[in-house]
């Protein structure tokens, strides 16, 4: 395990972390870290738990990371990642027991392909805040044991297939920010807290 977190760390990541062939964990966020996130952490074959948010991570995230066989939890939130979904997934059979993935408050274009459903362990899919578009594939909802899936502050359109209101894991969905057709609802505990800001004026 190295665990690195809140330190004032900044330059770039040099490639040789991917020499730590039995690291589990890696936790460097809330750092100053800068440049690109170095492709050769996918030569840590045991890496199960890789967090990376909270930095100024510039350039696409290395789609090389899904092929790390035992990655479950992989954070990349507030950075300044470009790119899109479908080149990350491209590599055919890629994040094979990911649980956990934390895109958010990026700018990440494009939409959410069809083919991330084969990312079938997904649990937590954290997509707010970026520059995503087009409309939520129905194929998403396929994935057995989503419960947390995060598409707000986008600008995403459409409908939300009904396949979403039927899932027997998904807890939470949130969807404001977007320019979802009138009628979408989000689902989860959440939604009794949007009230408009006169609900609060008396």
């Amino acid at each position: 395990m190295l665990n690195l977190r809140w330190n004032k760390l900044q330059d770039v990541l040099p490639p040789e972390i991917g020499e730590l062939k039995k690291l589990t964990h890696l936790s460097l966020s809330f750092n100053n870290f800068k440049g690109e996130i170095p492709k050769e952490l996918a030569n840590l074959p045991q890496l199960r738990y890789l967090y990376l948010q909270e930095n100024r991570f510039t350039g696409r995230i290395p789609p090389e990371l899904g092929t790390l066989q035992n990655l479950r939890h992989m954070d990349v939130g507030n950075n300044h990642l470009v790119g899109t979904i479908r080149e990350l997934i491209r590599i055919e059979g890629c994040f094979p027991v990911l649980r956990n993935l934390y895109l958010n408050n990026n700018y990440l274009t494009g939409g959410v392909p069809a083919q991330l459903s084969n990312v079938t362990n997904l649990e937590i899919l954290y997509l707010s805040y970026n520059k995503m578009s087009g409309v939520i594939p129905t194929a998403l909802a396929d994935i057995p044991k989503l419960t947390y899936l995060y598409l707000d502050h986008n600008q995403f359109s459409g409908r939300i297939p009904n396949a979403f209101y039927k899932h027997p894991f998904l807890k939470e969905l949130y969807i404001e920010g977007n320019g979802f057709r009138p009628g979408v609802d989000p689902i989860g505990a959440h939604k009794v807290l949007e009230l408009s800001d006169t609900d609060f004026l008396v």
